[in-house]
């Protein structure tokens, strides 16, 4: 019988297959000797071990079309990245981070500011709406006051999509905006530290309606830059690989060699100082973890 991964928690798995029914199931250990894992969002292929008990074993995976391993989902059509714009501040580098990872698998993302109700909005407004120069849609949201929701809403219709972000940041209180059938738990900040207390223990995908699917992931505090080499950074920056070969140097990186047309972008302000100013950062981690 075929279904679809909603959820795993400690090797256990949920499909939902096309009789309407959510089987828990263990993964074949063929699947552990060939180092690899299913993951929320796989469409399987199950054994029925007990239809009383709705018990089965994933026996096959089906070929995905993406998959993502922060989160650790496939088969997204999208991502929705959620960063409040005060209450926590937002991290802008971890921002960029999580555009890198989206860019490396070829997932679009769509970044939402939330909590736009808060007086903390204008400070960073003009910094969170410079993400447009770099190709990113970008939306504003209050989920406490449903304002924008509706914009929100529009954007997820018919699609499977990704919805991640920092603890705290108010994803749960947006999800629950949206679907709010899902009863998702949310949490505050904690006052001592100022970050979010983490409410969603794992990846799970809900069904709102026709062709409509949410995943909700994890909150994330950190995220590494892996499998990129300095030289290749650049590609993952819509706003400066656009400017690939213009240069007076075709293989420019765009940090301190002459001729540069990025960094005259920069200091025109067509390209944001703060992104470029990441990606700078970005650069010289993978040259320096090179040497190890």
């Amino acid at each position: 019988m075929t279904g679809k991964i909603i959820k795993g928690i400690g090797g256990f798995y949920y499909v939902v297959c096309e009789n309407g029914i959510t089987y828990e199931c263990k993964a074949k250990g063929v699947f552990r000797n060939r180092k690899i894992k299913p993951l929320v969002g796989d469409n399987v292929e199950i054994e029925i071990l007990d239809e009383e008990k709705n018990l089965g074993n994933i026996e096959d995976i089906l070929p995905r079309f993406n998959w993502l391993n922060r989160p650790a989902v496939a088969n997204v059509d999208q991502t929705v990245i959620i960063f409040a714009v005060s209450a926590p501040a937002p991290n802008f580098n971890l921002l960029d981070r999580f555009l890198i990872n989206m860019e490396q698998h070829e997932v679009s993302t769509v970044i939402c500011f939330n909590k736009v109700d808060l007086e903390g909005f204008r400070q960073s407004e003009d910094i969170c709406r410079s993400y447009t120069k770099s190709g990113y849609e970008v939306l504003f949201i209050s989920a406490e006051s449903g304002y924008g929701i509706d914009v929100l809403e529009a954007v997820i219709k018919g699609k499977t999509t990704v919805f991640a972000g920092p603890s705290g940041v108010g994803k749960s209180s947006t999800l629950n905006s949206l679907f709010p059938d899902a009863n998702v738990q949310t949490g505050g900040l904690s006052e001592k530290i100022q970050r979010g207390k983490h409410t969603t223990r794992h990846s799970e995908l809900m069904f709102v309606d026709d062709d409509t699917y949410i995943m909700d992931t994890p909150g994330f505090s950190s995220l590494y830059t892996e499998g990129i080499e300095a030289e290749d950074l650049k590609l993952y920056f819509p706003e400066i690989a656009a400017y690939t070969g213009t240069c007076k140097f075709n293989m420019c990186n765009h940090i301190s060699e002459p001729g540069c047309l990025v960094k005259k972008a920069v200091s025109d302000g067509r390209i944001s100082k703060m992104r470029y100013d990441d990606y700078v950062m970005i650069y010289n981690e993978l040259k320096e973890k090179r040497k190890w």
